[in-house]
């Protein structure tokens, strides 16, 4: 198999002190600096929203963040403004080793949109080109970590499998944002029922490939 890191969203709004704070958040940055060195391809995907980006609850008069809403006939989670493009809280996290990713890409583009997956818009609508880009380089199997493990993580390895990738999940590189608890056990063992395998970044860092 030929293999690539993929980096969900490690940005300065999913840690702590960001727009969107996923406890522990800034634990996954030591994981992927030391991996990053394994492996001949990284890749990082960076959630990059307009200004009124329709998640955002502020867009909504009376919401609040984490009520959910119905929009154009889907339920849509309200969240905090986060990951604006431009802004500082889109960057990646200071302590990330950026000179060892190969390729970005950027998802959440569109105003009436969400986009979990670094595949895919929520609703399958629009393709981001990830899966195009890796499949042209022969890539088949990702080691996926990042943020947050109950939501862009799990619906990145979701759309890996389907699209026939092979996945290991990095364990020990992701953290969750447990808006119910137990949000994040229940992510990682529906990624292991379609198929990932979970791993440790200590057993990942020394395999030969």
């Amino acid at each position: 198999m030929t293999e690539a890191l993929l980096l969900v969203d490690i940005q300065n709004d999913f840690l702590p002190g960001g727009a969107l704070a996923v406890a522990d958040g800034d634990a996954v940055v030591p994981v992927a600096n030391a991996l990053m060195p394994a492996f001949e391809y990284v890749v990082a995907s960076q959630d990059w929203h307009p200004p009124q980006h329709l998640s955002f609850a502020a867009e909504h008069p009376g919401r609040a963040p984490f009520e959910v809403i119905e929009l154009d006939g889907y339920e849509q989670i309200l969240w905090p403004a986060h990951c604006v493009q431009g802004q500082p809280g889109a960057g990646f996290a200071s302590a990330l080793d950026i000179a060892g990713i190969d390729h970005v890409v950027r998802k959440g583009m569109d105003r009436r949109l969400d986009s979990y997956s670094a595949f895919y818009d929520n609703h399958h609508r629009n393709a981001t080109g990830l899966g195009a880009h890796l499949k042209a380089r022969g890539i088949d199997h990702l080691v996926v970590l990042g943020l947050a493990a109950d939501v862009c993580v799990k619906f990145t390895v979701l759309d890996a499998l389907a699209e026939g990738f092979a996945v290991t999940l990095v364990r020990d590189g992701v953290r969750g944002v447990d808006m119910q608890p137990g949000d994040t056990e229940a992510a990682i063992e529906a990624m292991r029922a379609a198929g990932a395998v979970i791993a440790d970044s200590a057993t990942l860092a020394g395999a030969p490939r």
